[in-house]
């Protein structure tokens, strides 16, 4: 079996093809989703104590905490995943991640 890693931060690492979506804590859903995660077991604070940057959802429902900001590890998954990028932002971003 080949499985494709993407760090997290701090060692940390997800399965990419398990993740569903990467998303920003800030809003009030996602501290509820986070909250009803915790209550369920189905939480992992991979953030090692620090502010929450990120919250990735897998397609088993586990909903993980990271202290890596949405955009860089969205940038680690399409470097790993050979995504064609969408827009020219995403091409510029591709380019810096390969230098």
């Amino acid at each position: 079996m080949d499985f494709k890693l993407v760090n997290i931060g701090f060692g940390n690492v997800v399965v990419a093809s398990r993740v569903v979506s990467i998303v920003s804590p800030a809003s009030a859903p996602m501290k509820r989703l986070k909250d009803e995660a915790k209550k369920m077991g189905r939480l992992i604070d991979a953030s090692q104590g620090r502010k929450t940057r990120a919250i990735i959802i897998t397609d088993s429902g586990h909903v993980i905490l990271s202290a890596i900001q949405t955009e860089t590890i969205t940038q680690r998954f399409v470097g790993r995943t050979g995504a064609v990028p969408e827009t020219e932002e995403d091409e510029t971003l591709l380019r810096k991640e390969k230098d």
